[in-house]
């Protein structure tokens, strides 16, 4: 499987996802959900910038200049106070109206993490295999983030009397 490949195809979702994500911070109908999708565009920058690393790494010293991306995957997305606070009850009500913009986001990241998982199991070469599971457990966290915004605004939309 050519690694150059599955870069320059991750590189080019992770632009998608940016747009994405800037579009939808500037449409949200709620400042906490256009935090979590401005927030998760600077966060596909960071991967866009570790991606570029790593094609330029494959492309000047082969796959021992892979080693980068560590701090990122130290760093984390956002701390478990942060995550608790967005789904503050008065937050999640609020968010009803961004459902569709929600779950296309949980449908974005459950996707390029399938495809970083997919890609993993196919690269012989170790440093690559790990670069690609890093990148899938940051798309899996941003997964789980909009997958629990997404199901607690629904459950809430579901709970409403007619005419919200």
């Amino acid at each position: 499987m050519d690694i150059l490949k599955i870069y320059e195809y991750a590189l080019q979702r992770e632009r998608e996802g940016r747009e994405f994500f800037q579009t939808n911070a500037a449409r949200a109908g709620h400042a906490a959900a256009s935090g979590v999708f401005q927030k998760l565009a600077e966060e596909e920058d960071k991967h866009i910038t570790f991606i570029q690393g790593l094609i330029a790494a494959l492309e000047t010293r082969g796959a021992e200049g892979l080693k980068v991306g560590e701090d990122m995957d130290k760093e984390g997305f956002f701390s478990a106070r942060a995550e608790a606070e967005m789904m503050d009850q008065t937050i999640i009500e609020a968010m009803v109206p961004d459902l569709p913009a929600l779950r296309t986001a949980f449908l974005i990241e459950r996707d390029i993490a399938e495809f970083y998982e997919t890609s993993a199991q196919r690269v012989d070469e170790p440093l690559a295999k790990k670069s690609l599971e890093m990148l899938a457990r940051w798309e899996r966290q941003h997964e789980k983030l909009f997958k629990g915004m997404h199901d607690k605004a629904f459950e809430e939309y579901t709970s409403m009397p007619w005419g919200g």
